[in-house]
């Protein structure tokens, strides 16, 4: 599971910046929810055990079943907090995926005008990842809501610092993975292993099929994601090299 960062500068420091943001939304979490991602922060650098008996604090999870949300739902898990993932049923979404985020007990829910917003932004070669991003979060932001959940958690690696947890409006934002300062090759190990990195779904090939100039968009991604040390050298090349596949 979740191991020590070591000494490891860069994320240490992130890590100690991340304790800042987490003074910011003490009020908003409470004292548990508090006490326990503290915690998790604390045995990222200095290895300390700490309590995971269970909390009762539910946190709603924005699930795609891809690697990063899944090493989230993990820790999350593991820390002990009552989480529920959150599917965001997309229409490029695989039946492979969709069976995954069943078995780990996922909640789905739509958003009726996603093809209405994507696809004409596919028709005029514009960028498309933004988009589809903020409307699964604003969903799964809507479903907590309703449910009375007031931390909402995503497998996002680079918004580290004052925008790892964050307050927005009525809702407690955690973005784990930036919170926890985790690379790639991490997540990657946490979820067991074995991981084929691919980058994107059909709808975005699609976009890079109809305007091919967008795919540098997602190459500047890429090197952001190795520049923030995310990922290997090794894992960006195989990520270039797919996006230029397509």
């Amino acid at each position: 599971m979740l191991k020590p960062a070591g000494e490891d500068f860069v994320k240490r420091y992130r890590l100690e910046y991340n304790l800042e943001a987490l003074e910011l939304v003490r009020k908003d979490i409470g004292d548990t929810s508090y006490s326990r991602l503290k915690a998790l922060i604390e045995y990222r650098l200095t290895g300390k055990e700490f309590d995971r008996s269970p909390t009762e604090v539910k946190v709603a999870l924005a699930f795609s079943a891809g690697s990063d949300s899944t090493a989230t739902l993990e820790i999350l898990r593991w820390a002990s907090f009552d989480v529920v993932p959150v599917t965001v049923k997309l229409p490029q979404m695989g039946e492979k995926a969709i069976e995954k985020a069943r078995s780990y007990g996922a909640v789905f829910i739509e958003v009726p005008e996603y093809l209405d917003v994507i696809r004409p932004q596919i028709e005029k070669g514009a960028p498309i990842c933004g988009r589809c991003h903020s409307l699964v979060m604003d969903a799964v932001e809507e479903y907590a809501r309703e449910n009375g959940i007031k931390i909402v958690a995503s497998g996002d690696m680079l918004s580290s610092g004052l925008i790892s947890i964050y307050r927005k409006d009525d809702l407690v934002i955690l973005n784990l993975p930036a919170f926890l300062a985790l690379d790639k090759a991490e997540i990657i190990e946490i979820i067991g292993g074995d991981y084929d990195l691919k980058f994107g779904c059909p709808l975005l090939w699609e976009l890079f099929r109809k305007a091919p100039s967008t795919k540098r968009l997602s190459i500047q991604r890429v090197l952001r994601e190795t520049r923030a040390r995310a990922l290997t050298p090794e894992m960006a090349k195989k990520l270039i090299l797919d996006i230029l596949s397509r």
